[in-house]
């Protein structure tokens, strides 16, 4: 059986190089160029045709990758869809949202400074120290600044639809992109988890999945 991989924004596949899932091939679904007039769910159905994900998959994704994943579910009869370190109501929309949208300050830095800023804000998601580091600022270096700036944009501007489907939500409570207090259905919460947590913690993180994937489906 499958699971389906979503990173987060400027991050790729390395971000999952810890996850363990017996019993499934994990399947990357790296991100593809958007139009300047795709929305979230737009951009969700293209993921979906791109990679044939279909009724009845496993669909795992964070941070953006997570938005993804609920978009996609409102749009697919998903088997399980699990999202770490990431939102999935109008409810959880950070404040600081707000400010960006009257201030869209992404709008007019350069290119070059989007593959560049790794070093800047990598403390906001965690670990900066050793191999976790490097690895944050490095995929931040190769992603595509016009696919940064797109979906910095998506994500202000994106209104969730109504949950149709249960939705697996691992969360830290020390996640300071996705504050944990504003989400007040997720159901594991992990004590000490930062944003990169997938990563840094991926032994931990692994053994939820696998025990969200075994649950049997109502």
């Amino acid at each position: 059986m499958k699971l389906f991989l979503i990173s987060g924004l400027g991050a790729d596949r390395r971000l999952f190089n810890k996850l363990n899932v017996p019993g499934y091939e994990l399947v990357h679904v790296d991100w593809v160029e958007p139009e300047s007039s795709d929305t979230i769910s737009t951009y969700a159905q293209k993921l979906i045709d791109t990679y044939d994900i279909t009724n009845g998959a496993n669909v795992l994704g964070v941070s953006l990758g997570g938005v993804m994943t609920v978009e996609i579910s409102t749009l697919l009869n998903l088997r399980k869809a699990i999202i770490i370190s990431s939102i999935k109501s109008a409810d959880e929309i950070p404040a600081y949202f707000k400010f960006f949208r009257k201030v869209p300050v992404y709008k007019i830095i350069p290119h070059g400074f989007y593959t560049a800023m790794g070093g800047i804000i990598k403390p906001l998601f965690g670990d900066t120290k050793g191999k976790a580091g490097f690895l944050f600022a490095d995929m931040i270096k190769n992603a595509s600044p016009a696919f940064m700036r797109w979906a910095m944009h998506a994500i202000l501007y994106w209104v969730p639809n109504p949950l149709n489907a249960k939705i697996y939500h691992i969360i830290g409570n020390k996640d300071l992109i996705f504050p944990h207090r504003r989400i007040t259905t997720a159901t594991h919460i992990v004590n000490e988890g930062s944003h990169d947590m997938v990563y840094t913690r991926g032994a931990e993180i692994s053994k939820l999945i696998q025990s969200i994937l075994n649950e049997e489906v109502a």
